[in-house]
């Protein structure tokens, strides 16, 4: 795992440089020196092959199956829940634009993970990738982003499920489940910058319930998850494709009148710059695509996959939200969609009642795709900071022995995630979810430029076309513009939680890296020879392995 290159030597005139991992303290250098490199030190591109092939996660997934679980993963809380509060409090008709600006930006991460995605095969997403381009630091950083991102994106949409599954059961059958036990006890006061509590809610028991559901079947297995999930998308688009060509003949052109409102006085309330406003919210809709380099280590051919499943989702989904955003605003004034479940405002508007019943249904399955999806990258992010000693201890990153699966972090993470979508409204968590994902993106499209320069002959399947500047700074730029838009109150929770971060890396993950202290993988290394020769010494004298196992000693890493 660590880079011991002949570019560092024991002499005094030692050059100093970033990309030594693992080095030891060298003559002559300060102790702050030494520091600062080790929060510096990137894994190598031989090491990221290493790891991949001595993953035990099980290699299932084929590029259908990958795009599927894209799919799954981008369609949901994004369209049918953000656009409408997007188009009713930020942009009115003009979401399509801001539909359009969060595209134009996820288009050029989409490129750049397509990328990383060829050359570096491996589950961790943005983490591993930042681990081999920027270092240690910056990936204990934006790995500890992605749990953010995938819990909470998780627990959003969950929360956009139960408010679907509760109108489908009130427009299907007439019954209307009580608002105590389907709502967040818990909401934030944009005028205050507060939480309070919400009176008569106590716990959003769907919510909760779908989460734990679907962290049991990810524990079962990747293949079967990704068969639910193919179904459920399957259900979804055809559900989409419905409304657009229903709902299409119900378009009322006044209804785009004005096209950009204008704005009421503050920055993210319409106008101009309430579009740029809703996109900080709608670009939301369009995470998801990275998800599916977080499964990397359990598909048939990465190299070639990755990039053709990343990129033909995330063309398909463009064409769905542009699509669902012009009928959406076009059927029903912008004024009514300020809800949880807009599609449905919009299809009551028609008189269609047979079309609320489909979309209805269409959400409650087609959401729970993206649930699925989330909660499976999310300890697939734990599982690759764990192999490398800066979270959770080892154990956590067992995987089963029947299922090929990393079920402890898979359980902790569902567990998490079904009480935050349990207690939280869909706005927090939404909006936390897009910051986070932001700087992901950002860090991802630098990346692909410091690669180009630290490894240029590497076998890439897939290169960003314009060269290493263009895309990728167009890119980073876009993410942090948006990024800039957002509102105070998400951007101080990111902060927060990224100073967590870093008090959990001081005390726990510098310790514990394996590129950062050599010791431990000599420690590792040493159990690892005496459990072979324990087996050996075993097969030799005939003996059961399974037995051995259990009464040989252990020592923990």
């Amino acid at each position: 795992m660590s880079d011991t290159s002949d570019t560092t030597n024991t002499s005094p005139t030692w050059n100093y440089k970033f990309i030594t991992s693992g080095a030891p303290k060298q003559p002559n250098e300060s102790n702050f020196k030494y520091n600062v490199r080790k929060l510096f030190t990137t894994k190598t591109l031989k090491s990221l092959d290493e790891d991949q092939k001595a993953s035990e996660l099980k290699k299932a997934l084929s590029v259908y199956e990958l795009t599927m679980i894209g799919l799954g993963s981008i369609i949901g809380t994004g369209i049918f829940v953000l656009t409408g509060q997007a188009a009713a409090t930020r942009a009115g008709p003009a979401v399509v634009l801001s539909f359009l600006l969060a595209g134009l930006t996820a288009s050029f991460a989409a490129l750049s993970y397509s990328e990383l995605a060829s050359m570096i095969p491996i589950s961790g997403s943005s983490y591993t990738y930042t681990y081999a381009t920027m270092g240690e630091l910056i990936a204990w950083i934006i790995g500890w982003d992605l749990t953010l991102e995938y819990l909470v994106g998780a627990a959003t949409v969950a929360v956009g499920w139960s408010g679907y599954f509760t109108r489908f059961f009130y427009d299907a059958f007439g019954v209307q489940l009580s608002s105590s036990w389907t709502s967040a006890p818990i909401t934030f006061n944009n005028t205050s910058n507060s939480f309070e509590l919400t009176p008569g809610a106590y716990f959003n028991v769907p919510a909760f319930t779908i989460v734990i559901l679907l962290t049991i079947i990810l524990v079962v297995g990747i293949k079967e998850s990704a068969r639910v999930n193919a179904m459920v998308v399957t259900v979804k688009v055809i559900v989409i494709i419905i409304f657009v060509i229903a709902a299409g003949t119900r378009v009322n052109p006044e209804n785009y009148k004005p096209f950009i409102p204008p704005n009421e006085g503050s920055f993210s309330r319409f106008g101009v710059t309430g579009i740029f406003a809703g996109t900080s919210i709608v670009f939301f809709a369009f995470i998801g695509f990275d998800s599916i380099s977080t499964i990397a280590q359990e598909s048939k051919n990465p190299q070639r996959d990755l990039p053709l499943s990343i990129l033909g989702s995330f063309s398909i989904v463009s064409v769905i939200y542009i699509a669902v955003c012009i009928v959406l605003t076009g059927v029903v004034s912008y004024k009514k969609l300020d809800s949880s479940a807009p599609i449905s405002v919009a299809v009551n508007e028609t008189g269609m009642k047979w079309l609320g019943v489909v979309v209805d249904l269409g959400a409650v399955c087609g959401l729970i795709s993206v649930i699925l999806v989330s909660l499976m990258g999310q300890p697939r992010i734990f599982l690759a900071m764990a192999k490398d000693g800066l979270f959770l201890p080892k154990i956590a990153s067992k995987v089963h022995p029947r299922f090929g699966t990393p079920y402890i972090i898979t359980i902790i993470g569902g567990i998490i995630c079904s009480i935050a979508a349990a207690l939280f409204p869909i706005d927090v968590l939404a909006e936390l979810t897009s910051v986070g994902t932001l700087l992901a993106f950002f860090l991802v499209n630098i990346g692909v430029t410091i690669l180009r320069f630290k490894a240029p002959d590497a076998p890439r399947k897939f290169k960003v076309p314009g060269g290493p500047f263009i895309i990728p700074m167009i890119g980073a730029a876009l993410t942090l513009v948006i990024l800039a838009t957002a509102s105070h109150a998400s951007l101080v929770r990111l902060f927060i939680w990224m100073a967590i971060g870093l008090i959990v890396y001081s005390f726990h993950g510098r310790r514990h890296s394996k590129a950062n202290n050599s010791e431990l993988v000599n420690k590792e290394n040493k159990d690892q020879d005496m459990e072979m020769r324990f087996l050996n010494e075993d097969g030799e004298q005939g003996g059961n392995v399974e037995t051995s196992r259990r009464t040989r000693p252990t020592t923990n890493v």
